[in-house]
């Protein structure tokens, strides 16, 4: 049985992302963008919409979702879905605070 271990990754202070905001982080070739509510609610979505690859950490984050800048595709920040009618899904992370930083599941 292959296993695969995760690494958690520290990407810094949950103070760091704004609010309703998001930061991006690097993996390889890879932007991931995580986001922060306006509860202090964290997720980690590819930065990449499923529609055109848009940018998703510079929409508009409002009820759990993300608001893609290019079209208007609605993300679900928990389950990386388009929302409404339209179909698509981007990669979602595990993703956690401890002591008040962020860490990143790769």
């Amino acid at each position: 049985m292959n296993v695969q271990t995760k690494t958690w990754v520290s990407i810094g202070p949950l103070t760091e992302i704004p609010r309703q905001g998001a930061r991006c982080v690097k993996n390889g070739d890879m932007s991931i963008a995580v986001f922060r509510t306006s509860h202090d609610q964290i997720f980690a979505l590819e930065d990449k919409c499923p529609h055109k690859n848009g940018p998703l950490s510079q929409g508009i984050v409002h009820d759990g979702c993300v608001t893609c800048p290019l079209h208007n595709w609605v993300i679900s920040l928990e389950t990386g879905a388009a929302q409404g009618a339209d179909v698509g899904q981007t990669t979602t992370f595990e993703i956690k605070i401890e002591d008040g930083n962020v860490l990143l599941a790769l």
